[in-house]
């Protein structure tokens, strides 16, 4: 009796915890929460575009380019690899975390490309999320996700213009070109082919994954005393989240302006606002620099070429990578497109007049800082609701 009970509870356990989706907006607090934590322990926040920015310069330099005139490269500091970097190691242990949560739910299984529209969309969407994310030096996390709690004035303009693209992107999309294709065909037999074998195909990606994940944390055990297995156990949590909360800041947009539905963004700007607390209490305690940067064209710019890349190409930084990991060839392109996006911005950089690039830094330090800061948040969340309920009243 007591073995059947712990078979059903550990059968409800893989149901609910393993199996299903969690709660977008559930997922995307906890997310806050522990990229808070990341914060605190490493001084940095949850990011991945700069390391992106990283290996395309590496790629390049396997081709015998010399970036040592290139002042982009430079700054963004090219010393060591991706297993000896707190970013590379982190954006490995999230591919690694989306694996583990994909495959434990059977959810890792090739699809294609829908179309050569789609396939375009996405090479240039990912190409152009690429350039405007380091255009501003930051995607929709360092800018945005956890740019907004770390009191620089430059992440609300960012978000302003990251939303004008968004807005832009969508008109673009209305467009025939772009619009989904389908085609009825009237059969007698079934058409879905189910792969026989997904289940299995699974539990051997699953078993590779943890493999993986123990191999490499031993390895970095062994070569460091606890940064980077640290940063490595943060990305598995980040990368399970993701995938499990299917948390992708382009559906929260598209989901808000076009499907009137604004839980998701709403919890995302109450677990920014909860996280700025958190982020002022460690800035008072000391040993901790918030990012702050200058607010120029360049950034706006950026900003607006990244907010149009992500819905142009269907996924932000956070959506492209769980998705790629699933199967979804779309995604993979999306990938490829951001690094070849960062590439473009690093080799131009250079070329772009100072006037361009150069702004203010306002940093909004103090108790002062935290209201205003917290002001901010509260206008976005009544502009949700206000938004939300006018859209649904129409």
């Amino acid at each position: 009796m007591k073995t059947s009970n712990f078979g059903a509870e550990l059968a409800h356990f893989h149901q609910n915890y393993l199996s299903k989706f969690y709660s977008n907006t559930k997922a995307v607090m906890v997310l806050s929460i522990m990229a808070t934590l990341y914060f605190a322990i490493f001084g940095g926040v949850f990011a991945v575009t700069g390391e992106f920015t990283r290996i395309g310069g590496e790629i390049l330099e396997l081709f015998g380019m010399d970036l040592s005139s290139y002042s982009y490269y430079q700054k963004q500091n090219l010393n060591g690899t991706m297993l000896t970097r707190v970013d590379g190691v982190m954006i490995i242990g999230l591919i690694i975390g989306c694996l583990l949560a994909a495959s434990v739910a059977n959810k890792v299984y090739f699809r294609k490309i829908a179309s050569k529209t789609r396939f375009f969309q996405a090479l240039v969407g990912g190409i152009l999320a690429g350039f405007g994310a380091r255009l501003a030096w930051g995607c929709n996390l360092a800018n945005f996700f956890t740019g907004l709690p770390y009191f620089s004035l430059h992440t609300w303009v960012f978000a302003i213009f990251m939303c004008l693209g968004v807005a832009a992107a969508i008109l673009v999309l209305k467009i025939k070109i772009f619009a989904p294709r389908y085609e009825m065909i009237k059969t007698n037999t079934p058409q879905l082919k189910i792969d026989k074998n997904l289940e299995q195909k699974n539990k051997i990606i699953l078993f590779l994954s943890v493999i993986a994940f123990f191999v490499f944390f031993a390895y970095l055990a062994s070569n460091d005393t606890k940064n980077l297995p640290t940063a490595l156990i943060f990305g598995v949590i980040f990368g399970w989240l993701i995938q499990k909360g299917q948390i992708c800041f382009t559906s929260c947009f598209r989901d808000l302006f076009l499907f009137k539905r604004y839980s998701f963004s709403l919890a995302l700007f109450v677990s920014m606002l909860v996280a700025s607390i958190f982020v002022f209490a460690l800035l008072n305690k000391g040993g901790y620099n918030a990012k702050v940067l200058e607010i120029s064209l360049g950034l706006c710019t950026g900003a607006f070429i990244f907010g149009f890349g992500i819905v142009f190409a269907g996924g932000c930084e956070c959506g492209f990578l769980y998705r790629a990991v699933e199967g979804q060839t779309h995604f993979i392109v999306v990938g490829i497109g951001n690094i070849i996006g960062t590439m473009l911005i690093a080799l131009n950089y250079d070329l772009l007049p100072k006037w361009f690039l150069s702004g203010e830094k306002i940093k909004l330090s103090g108790y002062s800082g935290l209201g205003i800061n917290i002001a901010l948040f509260l206008i976005s969340i009544a502009l949700i609701l206000f938004y939300a309920r006018r859209k649904n009243e129409n």
